[in-house]
């Protein structure tokens, strides 16, 4: 499953993001490979790399539901048309700080 998006170009810089699966909690994908619930640990990808990560996401729908590329800075920092979507994504709802996602020490 996956939603219509902006393109990105190969060039630009970008993360892959989706849900879990089992518990609807926003996961990033890392340079290990692995799902992160923390956009911290989120991998930056560009060109071949970036459509063969993203396949392998596509593919891995017991763990990971609708993948899709967001743009982000070469540092792995949220940004482009996305940008306010995706920071609300990553830290949790804007209606009361009691249901934002907690920082972990």
């Amino acid at each position: 499953m996956t939603s219509v998006r902006p393109k990105l170009k190969p060039e630009t810089p970008k993360a892959i993001t989706g849900w879990d699966t089992a518990t609807g909690s926003t996961l990033w994908l890392t340079s290990a490979g692995d799902w992160s619930t923390s956009a911290e640990n989120l991998a930056v990808f560009t060109g071949a790399e970036a459509d063969q990560k993203l396949e392998r996401a596509v593919n891995d729908e017991t763990q990971v539901t609708d993948p899709y590329f967001m743009e982000v800075s070469d540092q792995g920092e949220i940004v482009g048309r996305e940008r306010l979507r995706e920071t609300i994504r990553a830290n949790g709802p804007t209606s009361h700080p009691e249901f934002s996602k907690q920082v972990s020490s």
